[in-house]
């Protein structure tokens, strides 16, 4: 859904519109962020519903604690996403290869910590992936904030609650045809898990 902001940017960037960047990049976070409000009850009620959909008890049950370890992840799109637009819009391209570089040196750092030393397995590589995306959103947040935008950050505005529907209507055309384009490998996925020796199958087709 943060794909709206690849056409709303470049439009206002194109125009020298350039407060209208971070207008525009609010309202994405005020959309995202209620989606993600919405789509909790999928990550809370993982194991449930994937039981209902065919998938082995012990699949499901592990699905669903890594699901739940996720959720600060899954809040953590809500932001990282309409930042990487808005960045790329202007350009801005070196600075998230620079906080990308950071996130993954903390990720290196953290996986070895939770999944080597603490032995934590799969709930700790869940925590490790929260700790490495948040480190890109407050990365790329200081950078837009802290004087890396001068001209498109202009500090929070009312201007970003005004518009929303049409806001939501751009972003959920975004976010479907990116669905359709993705939904397919996670069918697979879905599927492999009726398959007989369905753990071995599904962890050779997530490591393919």
């Amino acid at each position: 859904m943060a794909s709206a902001l690849e056409t709303l940017c470049g439009q206002a960037f194109g125009a020298k519109k350039y407060y209208m960047l971070g207008v525009y990049m609010q309202r994405s976070w005020i959309v995202l962020f209620a989606c993600c409000v919405l789509l909790l009850p999928l990550y809370t009620f993982a194991s449930p519903f994937l039981k209902l959909l065919g998938q082995a008890d012990d699949l499901a049950d592990l699905s669903g604690l890594v699901s739940s370890w996720l959720i600060p992840l899954h809040f953590s799109f809500a932001f990282q996403f309409p930042l990487q637009r808005f960045l790329q819009s202007q350009l801005k391209t070196a600075a998230i290869a620079w906080v990308s570089l950071l996130a993954l040196l903390v990720h290196v750092a953290v996986s070895w910590l939770f999944v080597y030393q603490l032995q934590l397995g799969v709930v700790g590589t869940a925590v490790t992936l929260n700790f490495s995306w948040w480190v890109l959103v407050f990365g790329l947040l200081g950078y837009t904030v802290f004087g890396g935008c001068p001209l498109t950050w202009t500090g929070f505005s009312l201007e970003a609650l005004a518009g929303l529907w049409e806001f939501v209507k751009l972003s959920a055309a975004s976010g479907i045809m990116l669905c359709l384009e993705n939904w397919y490998y996670r069918v697979l996925v879905l599927m492999t898990g009726n398959l007989k020796n369905a753990e071995i199958a599904v962890d050779a087709l997530s490591i393919w």
